[in-house]
């Protein structure tokens, strides 16, 4: 979750953020949710992390089959 996505998704592949996405190697954005308040943005992330894995490649094949990275569309 983030105020700033395009700023975010830039840290990935320079290594920036610490957790998860850097353990694990992560480098392109593949979905993202757009969320009229903070509130609503942390509930949703709260929830999907307690998703199967299965619900969420589901999720991502619906918006993004091809899981193409997304930066370049962010304006």
């Amino acid at each position: 979750m983030t105020s700033d996505l395009a700023r975010r998704v830039w840290e990935h592949p320079e290594g920036v953020p610490d957790g998860f996405t850097k353990k694990h190697g992560l480098k392109r954005l593949v979905y993202a949710e757009p969320h009229a308040n903070i509130e609503a943005a942390i509930q949703r992330e709260k929830n999907m992390k307690h998703w199967k894995r299965a619900w969420k490649v589901r999720l991502i094949h619906e918006e993004n089959p091809s899981w193409d990275d997304l930066y370049d569309r962010l304006a």
